[in-house]
């Protein structure tokens, strides 16, 4: 039986783990609402469509001013009354977006292109969501996983480059933008992937280079991780800046003083 292409491997592995995915809250019948998401975890998704700080102040608590948009499909699904089961179906399934760059790591490391490398890839794609913290996500609203997938996706492809040709349609340089532009999507969503994204420039120092040409590499795809992060986290930013005179209140407002200082901002 011949092996399938690698397109066509990685969508058999894509359903299959969508099947197993959606079939943690089909088995529950419903979705775990913690105390976060009766705190803040609706009220997250509510103010993501229709900001509220005119009206409210500290309204659930200092969580008021997290990333808001990746709860929005919760705060929707709630509030049209879907069944717990199917609305955890829903939400489960758009961590299949970790399923493809897990795949392409796995497949840097077993390239073996035989049935045998197909069992592993796919057992280590398997491995990486069976931590109990993981399976932990998918029974709860919470976004600590969705907001982490940009950071595989930014490894995914920083292995890629290393790999890459110098030439052709996807080269190192090309690669390694998409690798910052996803390590800033990552900080964007939540800002403790930021201690994670720091390291990136080590992965980004591809072998086989000129000390120039890594030097670019490293400009260039810190420079898409600060667009990542401009653009993604910039919209929610400027509403707490212009409402706070911090983009990311109340948290190291001390750290904004000087800049409000100088530009003569007041909220």
């Amino acid at each position: 039986m011949p092996l399938p292409a690698p397109g066509a491997e990685l969508a058999a592995l894509m359903i299959l783990a969508w099947a197993a995915f959606v079939s943690i809250p089909l088995a529950l019948g419903s979705i775990g609402l913690s105390w976060d998401a009766l705190n803040h975890h609706v009220y997250l998704g509510w103010i993501a469509e229709h900001p509220r700080f005119e009206r409210d102040y500290l309204a659930a608590s200092f969580q008021s001013f997290q990333y808001p948009y990746l709860y929005w499909p919760f705060y929707k699904l709630f509030m049209s009354g879907m069944p717990g089961r199917w609305a955890g179906a829903l939400l489960v399934t758009l961590n299949i977006a970790a399923v493809p760059p897990l795949w392409m790591l796995a497949r840097r490391f077993v390239p073996d292109r035989d049935w045998y490398g197909l069992a592993l890839r796919w057992l280590a794609v398997a491995l990486a969501f069976t931590s109990g913290l993981t399976l932990s996500m998918f029974d709860t609203s919470a976004n600590d996983l969705l907001a982490a997938i940009p950071l595989v996706w930014a490894l995914a492809f920083a292995i890629e480059a290393r790999e890459a040709p110098s030439h052709g349609r996807w080269s190192v340089r090309h690669l390694l933008l998409l690798s910052g532009f996803f390590a800033g999507a990552a900080v964007a969503f939540k800002l403790s992937n930021g201690p994670l994204a720091i390291l990136m420039p080590l992965l980004w120092l591809v072998p086989g280079r000129s000390w120039l040409d890594r030097a670019l590499d490293v400009l260039c795809a810190c420079a898409a991780t600060l667009v990542g992060v401009l653009l993604l986290y910039g919209p929610w930013g400027w509403q707490l800046w212009s409402h706070y005179g911090n983009p990311v209140y109340p948290f190291y407002d001390n750290y904004f003083d000087a800049l409000r200082a100088a530009t003569g901002w007041r909220p």
